[in-house]
């Protein structure tokens, strides 16, 4: 049994952080799924902007469009619906069998959108009926706008992949908002079985922004350097293990058992960001680390092939030692480092980043069509 279907058996979903269209069309894709080492993939900007920019895959069909008088947004939109049409129904099977558990590919909307509710709904809701594929995830990011959005969404019957979590405060306002949208269609008689979610928490980022502040304060060499010498590589899974504590606590009030009864799904915690960024530690660290039932682990090609090649299984990793998470939080902000602040540089960051590759990826779309 390979070391996916192994995690699977401790209650946890592989996803592939990747597509591209040769994925599609040569079998690679359909083979992960039929070895049992994928059970969902996602997409984001700059999983696209690889795809189109790095590849040969969409020049036919960019020479197809090059007359049709679309904008580049729309010729984008275009390309990605008929990818992700095509992993959704290589996934159709695996959905039905899983009953709605698994067979998720998700879509994000634009990247410009991140700050504007109307147009994140607006813009969500057609894709959703553009695609028409029932296991499509809408991806939303979780900024202030976009929590009004998924909400909105949720309540429209749309799935969701909430995007960009960093913090816990956000984390807890994520869960409030699927909880809210549900609770507006039960108001309305309306069915709950079929709306499924995920809540993509990021993780190695915030080491990759954590770490870099312990740096500073132990090449400084004053009293506080022993102490940050300690902590590299701890922070983003501690930050972890206590949102899938925060998970657990919110599946057992009355509230959520309410929902539960008249059928909800609960909206598993899904990792995110699980590369490792240094190569220090060890390279499946983010999936080893991380294990616990109701959760999804979206990985990148590398981490997954590295996962398969050596990764090992630890059920119940996620709720190892909570104790010693809140002391890294807590020794991390005896040291000055405030992870309230460093999430909030981490999800401004986050939305640049996607908006920065979605305005690469339209221009390279924009010059391909014009050449």
């Amino acid at each position: 049994m390979n070391t996916t279907l192994q995690l699977h058996h401790a209650g946890q979903s592989i996803w592939y952080d990747n597509i591209q269209r040769s994925l599609l069309q040569n079998g690679a894709l359909a083979g992960m799924i039929a070895r049992g080492e994928i059970r969902g993939v996602t997409s984001n900007p700059s999983i696209f902007m690889n795809a189109v920019t790095k590849s040969t895959d969409y020049d036919a069909s960019l020479a197809l469009l090059a007359h049709s008088g679309l904008t580049p947004e729309q010729i984008f939109f275009a390309l990605a619906i008929e990818d992700i049409q095509a992993a959704a129904d290589l996934f159709l099977p695996l959905y039905q069998e899983s009953q709605r558990g698994d067979g998720y590919v998700s879509l994000e909307v634009s990247p410009y959108l991140a700050h504007d509710t109307a147009a994140t709904l607006a813009q969500a809701q057609e894709l959703w009926a553009r695609v028409n594929r029932p296991n499509l995830m809408i991806k939303i990011p979780a900024t202030r706008a976009g929590l009004l959005a998924i909400t909105a969404a949720i309540a429209a019957s749309l799935n969701v992949n909430v995007t960009l979590i960093f913090s816990l405060q956000r984390y807890a306002e994520v869960l409030e908002a699927y909880s809210l949208g549900l609770e507006q269609r039960l108001a309305q008689g309306l069915p709950l079985e079929r709306i499924a979610s995920v809540a993509s928490f990021f993780v190695s980022r915030i080491d990759t922004n954590v770490d870099a502040r312990l740096q500073q304060l132990i090449s400084s060499g004053g009293s506080q350097s022993a102490q940050a010498a300690s902590l590299p590589g701890k922070a983003a899974i501690a930050s972890a293990r206590l949102a899938y504590a925060a998970f657990k606590q919110f599946i057992a009030t009355e509230r959520w058992q309410r929902l539960a009864a008249a059928g909800a799904q609960v909206q598993r915690p899904l990792w995110a960001s699980t590369s490792t960024k240094n190569h220090a530690y060890r390279d499946v660290i983010y999936v080893e680390k991380l294990v616990g039932p109701h959760t999804v682990n979206t990985v990148p090609p590398q981490t997954l092939v590295a996962f398969l090649e050596h990764g090992a299984v630890r059920p119940g990793s996620l709720e190892e030692d909570l104790p010693a998470a809140r002391q890294v939080l807590a020794d991390l902000e005896s040291l000055g480092i405030l992870i309230a602040q460093v999430t909030a540089q981490l999800e401004e960051e986050g939305v640049k980043a996607f908006a920065d590759a979605f305005t690469v990826l339209l221009g390279a779309i924009e010059g391909r069509v014009r050449g």
